[in-house]
């Protein structure tokens, strides 16, 4: 069997509660051609201690400022000499099987890009949910919402030259960024039903702990990409993004998430008036 490269880049800093179990999950894949390689911003906590543990088993690893997430992951990969390309941020882990599924899914001498289903756990809650991203890859808008969960996306090499490097500049969005550029570069987008991670929300979650700084940047990207009138919406929603999401939480309650837009524009006609039910839908997934 043929076994393509693969690497994987973790950036890290101060996550040293999670590290380990992100390290494991990526060599207990046990998969053949594995290149992994972690870029530590400088941790002031253990995480050094456990990266040392695991050290002979790491393609290449570092520990020292950087200029943030981007840009760690960025320089991971100017080293990364595998044909399959991800990365997974050191609060996430994969479930077993995700590597030789993608070593048997993407084809290296292509343009391609997979991304298959995530479970989202919530730490020190007993709350855990699943991810539909087929139906999302059909229904969505890619330039109005992030619907790849990027702990369960990879692509070739082919995909990752023609698109270019992670916008450094960006602290939130920048997988939604690159999806987007991805796209629009011609690059193959296929999703998965498969489940391929575990997406881990807790305290210091970046998301979501990002507050206005985050929201101000995904409508920078929001005009890069599709326009000042989306811009102009997604802000309008901010100063009421706990109102929408509440009726949104009460809308999946209901189970009536099929009429979410409309209802939506119903309930908030001032700021959806020009828009479609799909755009209102895709536009309040971001909030």
């Amino acid at each position: 069997m043929n076994y393509p490269r693969i690497t994987v880049v973790t950036p890290s800093y101060n996550q040293g509660q999670f590290l380990e179990q992100t390290i494991l999950s990526v060599l207990g894949q046990q998969y053949p051609n594995l290149e992994y390689i972690v870029m530590d911003g400088g941790s002031t906590d253990n995480s050094v201690e456990i990266i040392k543990k695991y050290e002979n088993q790491l393609a290449y690893w570092r520990s020292e400022r950087d200029g943030g997430q981007a840009d760690a992951i960025n320089k991971g990969f100017e080293m990364a000499t595998g044909n399959i390309l991800a990365w997974l941020n050191s609060d996430d882990f994969y479930l077993p099987g995700t590597l030789a599924f993608v070593g048997a899914r993407l084809n290296p001498a292509q343009s391609e890009l997979v991304f298959g289903n995530c479970l989202h756990i919530f730490q020190d809650r007993p709350i855990v949910h699943g991810s539909d991203v087929r139906s999302e890859h059909e229904q969505r808008n890619l330039l109005l919402a992030d619907y790849i969960i990027q702990p369960s996306a990879f692509w070739t090499r082919q995909a990752m030259q023609e698109t270019g490097p992670l916008d450094k500049t960006l602290d939130f969005g920048f997988d939604w960024e690159w999806f987007v550029r991805a796209l629009q570069a011609g690059v193959k987008f296929a999703a998965e039903d498969t489940y391929l991670s575990v997406y881990r929300k807790h305290q210091g979650h970046k998301t979501g702990v990002g507050g206005e700084r985050r929201l101000s940047e995904l409508a920078t990207i929001y005009q890069r990409y599709a326009g000042a009138r989306y811009e102009r919406m997604f802000l309008r929603c901010c100063p009421r993004r706990d109102r929408i999401l509440f009726f949104k939480r009460t809308i999946s309650r209901m189970r009536l998430t099929k009429f979410e837009g409309a209802l939506l524009k119903t309930v908030f006609p001032f700021l959806f008036r020009s828009f479609t039910r799909a755009e209102v839908a895709d536009v309040t997934s971001m909030l």
